[in-house]
C-alpha cells in the first residue's frame, strides 16, 4: 500500500461527498468521540443534535476535530481530518440567518434528524428532545489516502488458488 498526502482541495472535496463522520471533543483531559451526520459547506460544517454529552462538552471547550473517511478496500482509502471550533446556533435573532441556513442544507439530505431523536430516546428523556443545529468553523484540514501497489493489485485481481 502507498500512502501520501491529499491536496486541500481533494480533501475539500472528498467532505463534500461524505455525510457522516466521528466528531471529537474533550472537557478535563478526557476525549469524547462520537459519529456524527453533518454538511460540508466551504470552510464550515453544519450538524444537528439533541442536547446531550457532546453538546455540553462542546459548550465548555469549544476546540473540536472530525475525522471522515471513505474506504473502497483494506488498500484503497481516503481519510480528512478537520481541527476546528464549535459554535451553536441557536433559533434566536442574533443567529436565525446562519441557524436557516444550516437547516437548510441539513434538509437536503434524507433523515438527516434521525440519529440525534433516536438518541435522545436511547437516553429516555421525557417529553421533547432540545434540539441543537451547530456550525464548526474550519480552522486546519488535511487528508491522506492509501492506493494499492503493484502487488496488491496482483493480489486483488488474481484467483484464489486451492479452493
Amino acid at each position: 500500500m502507498v500512502i501520501s498526502e491529499m491536496s486541500d482541495s481533494e480533501s475539500r472535496d472528498l467532505l463534500a461527498r461524505l455525510a457522516s463522520g466521528r466528531l471529537a471533543c474533550a472537557r478535563d483531559n478526557q476525549p469524547y468521540i462520537t459519529p456524527i451526520y453533518f454538511v460540508y459547506e466551504s470552510n464550515h460544517f453544519y450538524c444537528f443534535a439533541t442536547v446531550g454529552q457532546k453538546i455540553e462538552w462542546m459548550r465548555l471547550n469549544p476546540r473540536v476535530c472530525i475525522q471522515a473517511d471513505e474506504i473502497r478496500s483494506h488498500f484503497e482509502w481516503k481519510s480528512v481530518v478537520v481541527l476546528g471550533r464549535y459554535e451553536e446556533l441557536p433559533n434566536d435573532a442574533e443567529h436565525k440567518k446562519a441557524h436557516t441556513h444550516a437547516i437548510t442544507l441539513l434538509a437536503n439530505r434524507s433523515l438527516w434528524w434521525q440519529a440525534a431523536y433516536a438518541t435522545d430516546q436511547l437516553r429516555r428523556h421525557s417529553g421533547d428532545p432540545t434540539p441543537a443545529v451547530y456550525c464548526v468553523h474550519i480552522e486546519a484540514i488535511s487528508g491522506h489516502r492509501a492506493d494499492p501497489d503493484a502487488t496488491e493489485v496482483r493480489m486483488e485481481i488474481a484467483p484464489v488458488k486451492g479452493g
